[in-house]
């Protein structure tokens, strides 16, 4: 097994290269993301010591930032927990679970301000959630941010020493040439196997170490546990109940023809009003991912969203696999095995890739007629993003989105070898990752 390479470490290294400039850094994340994983093993690779402390277990830290918060004061407290010296440019300072500490997140603004040499990354699971509460003084213009997500099909290939298939997908996006058809039909198998698995470190590691999918469900459960626990933890109880119902309620959600979130299916009686806040909390936790509708195909999308209409995703497909209770051998058999929640679980997959790209996650209606899957703003581009399970790829709404907007191109993805004719751009499922 290769080590578990992440994306997201280029960018640590280019923070840490930073001539100037270089200001505290948030990494944002859902439980179990890998977060304090890939921060270590960048404190081990790239600087001489690591100071790690978890604001969450170690009360002794967190109390004394409730005092005076200059950066001196802090070093030299920080020093005797870890038992070494913090030198500036030589210790990463990892603050973990941060957000069980407001204190510490505004001491981010005085190191920013009257100590910049110091290196410092903060983490926290719910980061998110803390920072969107009002009573937190959050260091606005005085830190840097990133988000890790779960990994993606790239980094699950090259866990699995799959660099060079990676290699030949890339190429293959780049040139519209399909691949072989051998390399062709592996990768699919390998993308059907990732449904199930998703993208949780844990559950791939379980699935490298034990070289079967069977034990997976149980780890990718405690993670779900996991998450349920922070919700009675960090929200009141009225406040967790609903923030319950509408994550149980997603796969019923995704199962429908029209997938739009409706609020009656988590709740009966249930509306806006009532679920909210709910529905903020679990985005902010990043444990869903939030598609907004839009109704013009028009630059920039984001001002022609419609706040009252959006799809919730799970964040990590696996973990749909696994909620929705639909079988493995339905998964791994697609080809063959026509089940309608084959293209809930393929879109929620294609949501998680264009959210760890960066993407802004919008869809398209028109008057009822028409619906597409995803839109996305590409540089000067407007790109429609239609989303098909097998092999049939007629698209009615791809045509009626390209006569009234005229996109330079649009993308299908499906079962489909690459290729490109009549403007539309054919990408495997496997290959989502290189959009």
């Amino acid at each position: 097994m290769n080590a578990m390479k992440r994306k997201i470490t280029e960018r640590l290294i280019a923070w840490k290269n930073k001539e100037s400039a270089r200001m505290p850094l948030l990494v944002y994340g859902a439980r179990q993301v890998g977060k304090t994983y890939i921060l270590r093993e960048f404190g081990e690779r790239f600087y001489k010591n690591v100071a790690y402390i978890n604001l969450e277990t170690n009360r002794t830290v967190s109390s004394y930032f409730s005092e005076n918060i200059e950066p001196a004061r802090i070093i030299l407290f920080l020093e005797t927990e870890v038992r070494e010296r913090i030198i500036p440019g030589d210790t990463l300072i990892i603050l973990d679970e941060v957000q069980s500490c407001e204190r510490a997140l505004t001491s981010l603004k005085y190191f920013n301000e009257k100590a910049p040499e110091y290196h410092i990354v903060c983490a926290g699971s719910l980061l998110g959630v803390a920072i969107n509460r009002e009573q937190y003084s959050f260091p606005v213009g005085n830190v840097d941010s990133m988000t890790l997500f779960p990994m993606d099909f790239e980094e699950f290939l090259w866990t699995l020493g799959e660099e060079r298939l990676c290699a030949e997908i890339k190429r293959a996006f780049e040139l519209n040439e399909a691949l072989p058809a051998a390399l062709h039909d592996k990768a699919l198998d390998i993308y059907r196997q990732y449904l199930i698995i998703g993208g949780m470190p844990r559950a791939i590691l379980e699935f490298v170490q034990t070289k079967s999918l069977l034990p997976v469900p149980d780890v990718q459960n405690k993670i779900i546990n996991d998450y349920i626990a922070d919700m009675a933890k960090y929200a009141s109880n009225t406040e967790s109940v609903k923030i319950r119902a509408a994550y149980n309620s997603i796969p019923v959600q995704l199962a429908k023809e029209n997938k739009k979130f409706q609020y009656k299916l988590a709740q009966k009686g249930g509306g806006a009003a009532i679920f909210g806040a709910a529905i903020d909390w679990l985005h902010f936790a990043g444990v869903v991912l939030k598609c907004e509708r839009i109704e013009q195909g028009m630059m920039p999308i984001s001002v022609y969203r419609d706040l009252s209409a959006f799809k919730l995703y799970m964040s990590d497909v696996g973990l749909l696999t696994m909620k929705s209770g639909i079988s493995q051998q339905t998964i791994l058999a697609a080809g063959e095995i026509d089940n309608s929640f084959l293209g809930a679980i393929s879109e929620n997959y294609v949501a998680q890739a264009l959210a760890t790209n960066h993407h802004g996650l919008y869809y398209w209606t028109s008057d009822g007629i028409a619906e597409l899957d995803f839109v996305l703003q590409k540089g000067g581009d407007i790109i429609a993003v239609e989303v098909k399970t097998g092999m049939r790829t007629k698209s009615r709404s791809l045509n009626i989105f390209g006569q009234k907007y005229k996109p330079s191109y649009s993308i299908r993805i499906s079962a489909k070898n690459f290729g490109f004719e009549n403007g539309i751009k054919s990408v495997p499922l496997y290959a989502v990752f290189c959009i």
